[in-house]
C-alpha cells in the first residue's frame, strides 16, 4: 500500500515507515489487492486537529491511505465503495468490528477514471468516462471480483470534464452528467449530450437528456420531502478571481436549461457567448456560491444524530480553487433553505486550507450519511475518509 506524495507534503518520512509497519498487503486476485488495516489515530499523518467544526461536533479519520478518494456509495452489508479519478481504481472498505475505523480494504484496478459509483439491488455501478459498468452481487464476491457487465457504452470519451458523478433517483432511474469538453464553448452544436444531465433505466435503456446548460456537475441529490433534484455546478475559469460564481441549482421539471455557456450564476453574461441569449431565458441558481470554490457533492441531512436545525440546510463539499490568486473553498459549506429559497450561506467545516500560508492538506469531495446519523466525507488530496459525529446535546447547541 502506498501513501500518495500529496499527503506526505510537509510531513516526515517516519510517518511513511509507520504505515508499512501497521499495514499488510497481499494479492487475492489478478485485479484485486487486499489490505488489512490496523489504524492508529496517534500515528496518522493528517493534522485533523486543524479542522474547525461547530460546537458539539467531532471529526475522526475513518480510513486513510485511500489514494484519490472521490465518490462514495454503501452496500446493504455496510461495505463502503469509493471511486477515484486519476488513480483508476475502486475501493471496497469494510468496518467489520463496527468501531467506525476501516479494518479491511479491497482494491479493484484497471478502470478508466471510475469517479462515479452507485449501489442498487446488490450491484455496484461504476461510471468510466465513456461507459457504465455493473458488478452484480458485489458484496458476496469481494474475495474474487467478477467481470463487470456493460450497462451503457455510448457516452463521449473526451476527458475534459469527462469524469462522472452518478446516482439513482427516487424514480429508480440512473442519472449521469456529461460535462462540457472545454472551459467555455458551445459544445452542444456538435453533440447535444455535452453540458447536460442524462438519465436512463437501470438496464441502460431509454436514455434521455434531463437538464441542459450544466457546465460540470460532480454532485447531485434529491430533496427528501418533495423529490426535486438539486445539483452543484462549477463555474467557468479565466474571468478573474471573483467571477463567475459557482452554483447550487434545483430542477423542478425535465428539460430545463441552466445557462451554460451563455450565462453564469444567473446574472453574469459570458463575454464570448452572452450576447446570443440573455440570462433571463434560463433557470437561475437557488444560491450563488463563491467563485472558483469548485462545489462537488450536495446532500440533505435526514439522520437522527445532528441537531434538528441541520435538516434545513443543504451540505456542500467545496473542493477548492486551483487557479485563483488566493485559494478559496476547501471546506464543507451550508446553504440554509426556507422551502426552495436560500436564506443563508455559511461554513460548516473548514481548516483544510491554511489561509495565511495558503497551504492545504485536504480537499473534500463527497459526503454520505451512515445509519447512525454520522457523516462520512471523502478527501482526494489527503487520501482519506473522515467521519463527523455529534457528541454534544441538542439543548446546548440550539
Amino acid at each position: 500500500m502506498k501513501i500518495s506524495s500529496k499527503a506526505l507534503a510537509g510531513f516526515t518520512l517516519i510517518s511513511f515507515a509507520i504505515c508499512f509497519v501497521n499495514c499488510k498487503q497481499n494479492k487475492s486476485a489478478d485485479n484485486e489487492a487486499e489490505v488489512v488495516v490496523q489504524y492508529d489515530e496517534s500515528k496518522s499523518i493528517l493534522p485533523i486537529d486543524r479542522l474547525n467544526l461547530p460546537e458539539g461536533f467531532k471529526i475522526e479519520v475513518f480510513a486513510d491511505s485511500i489514494d484519490g478518494a472521490r465518490s462514495m456509495a454503501i452496500g446493504n452489508d455496510g461495505t463502503l465503495f469509493v471511486g477515484t479519478r486519476n488513480e483508476n481504481k475502486v475501493y471496497a472498505i469494510q468496518d467489520r468490528d463496527k468501531d467506525f475505523r476501516a479494518d479491511k480494504v479491497l482494491i479493484l484496478d484497471s478502470l478508466e477514471v471510475p469517479n462515479g459509483i452507485a449501489y442498487k439491488n446488490g450491484a455496484l455501478f461504476v461510471a468510466e468516462v465513456g461507459r457504465l459498468l455493473r458488478y452484480d452481487d458485489i458484496e458476496n464476491q469481494l474475495d474474487s471480483i467478477p467481470e463487470p457487465k456493460v450497462v451503457y457504452d455510448d457516452y463521449p470519451t473526451e476527458f475534459h470534464h469527462g469524469w462522472k458523478y452518478i446516482a439513482f433517483g427516487p424514480d429508480d432511474k440512473l442519472y449521469v452528467p456529461v460535462g462540457a469538453p472545454c472551459n467555455i464553448c458551445d459544445s452542444t452544436v456538435a453533440d447535444q449530450r455535452f453540458a447536460s444531465i442524462t438519465r436512463m433505466d437501470i438496464d441502460g435503456s431509454n436514455r434521455e437528456i434531463y437538464a441542459h446548460g450544466v457546465r460540470n456537475t460532480v454532485g447531485f441529490t434529491w430533496h427528501p420531502e418533495n423529490g426535486d433534484m438539486w445539483f452543484t455546478d462549477n463555474g467557468r475559469d479565466m474571468m478573474g478571481d471573483d467571477i463567475p460564481p459557482c452554483e447550487l441549482n434545483r430542477i423542478s421539471e425535465a428539460g430545463q436549461h441552466f445557462g451554460y455557456p451563455f450565462c453564469h450564476g444567473g446574472t453574469v453574461a459570458d463575454p464570448v457567448f452572452g450576447e446570443q441569449k440573455p440570462c433571463e431565458e434560463f433557470i437561475a441558481p437557488v444560491q450563488q456560491l463563491g467563485a472558483h470554490v469548485a462545489p462537488l457533492a450536495v446532500k440533505f441531512y435526514r439522520g437522527n444524530m445532528f441537531p434538528d436545525k441541520y435538516k434545513d440546510y443543504a451540505f456542500i463539499a467545496e473542493h477548492g480553487s486551483w487557479n485563483r490568486t488566493k485559494k478559496v473553498g476547501y471546506r464543507i459549506s451550508l446553504v440554509k433553505l426556507d422551502g426552495n429559497t436560500a436564506v443563508g450561506y455559511e461554513t460548516f467545516i473548514d481548516g483544510w486550507l491554511d489561509e495565511p500560508s495558503q497551504e492545504r492538506f485536504g480537499r473534500p469531495v463527497d459526503m454520505l450519511i451512515l445509519e447512525d446519523g454520522s457523516m462520512l466525507i471523502s478527501d482526494d488530496y489527503g487520501d482519506a475518509i473522515y467521519r463527523v459525529s455529534y457528541v454534544g446535546t441538542q439543548v446546548a447547541s440550539n
